[in-house]
């Protein structure tokens, strides 16, 4: 694995009174901060180049990822103090920072999760896919949509019916979808995903703001944007809340064992 990304440059508004004084990727589970954890799941996956985005208290994640010599990785930082960029922005300020010629796994700091990076990033490389979402079929209400071929064809919120996609005819098949229909399927985002160089020249062609998951649904009818299934024994946690850390401090005692 050439090339990671660490969405780091969050204000953890869902985790106060922890981020007062600290950003998220600095709060602690098991022992060590969110952004230690991240970083040594992606060294243990043979990732050579780390690149973390970095806002809300900055210095600290910068001192104490310098002060650990990178955990063993080599680490840039998309500084993002200026303005915060969205997770779409946030890719894309970060290219240059990247081995081009490589696909990006990308990470959100505050997700803990048994999946195994290396086998992801290498089933996208072989599949051929623009972008690989890691996805499940986890409960929410926001989800992405894919067709019998794994491939997304639109995003939808089943509390709202609001359906987003690049496909004209789907709306209205999509706003009324049944959980069993044959065609399409729902399976929730795990916020990691791997992007190709080939989706790079769209990536800067954008604004400078802008949302990751809105510009694969955009892209998806013209370009191989596809789901990979996590298994059936797959542990996921958003560990952006406080009632969830002890969640995410279980995953990673877990992971150890």
């Amino acid at each position: 694995m050439k090339n990671a990304m660490i969405f780091a440059a969050g204000l953890g508004t869902r985790l106060k009174p922890y981020t007062d004084h600290c950003p998220k990727a600095m709060v602690e589970v098991a022992g060590l901060p969110m952004i230690a954890h991240q970083l040594l799941r992606l060294r243990n996956a043979g990732c050579e180049r780390v690149v973390i985005n970095v806002h809300h208290y900055a210095e600290q994640i910068i001192d104490y990822v310098t002060a650990n010599n990178g955990f063993g990785l080599e680490v840039a930082f998309s500084d993002e103090r200026g303005q915060l960029l969205d997770t779409g922005g946030g890719i894309r300020k970060a290219l240059p920072l990247f081995d081009a010629a490589h696909p990006v796994l990308v990470h959100n700091v505050d997700i803990f999760s048994n999946a195994d990076l290396a086998t992801l990033y290498a089933t996208h490389i072989h599949s051929g896919a623009d972008a690989s979402l890691l996805v499940s079929r986890r409960h929410t209400s926001r989800y992405f949509v894919f067709d019998n071929e794994d491939r997304l064809v639109a995003w939808k919120n089943t509390q709202t019916g609001e359906v987003r996609t690049s496909h004209p005819h789907l709306p209205p098949v999509l706003e009324h979808l049944a959980e069993d229909d044959e065609r399409y399927h729902l399976l929730a985002f795990s916020g990691i995903h791997i992007i190709s160089p080939s989706l790079f020249p769209l990536l800067e062609q954008q604004g400078e703001i802008f949302s990751i998951t809105n510009f694969y649904w955009q892209h998806a009818s013209r370009h191989r944007i596809c789901g990979i299934e996590a298994p059936e024994d797959f542990r996921w946690v958003d560990a952006g809340k406080p009632e969830t850390l002890p969640r995410a401090a279980e995953i990673v005692t877990e992971s150890y064992r």
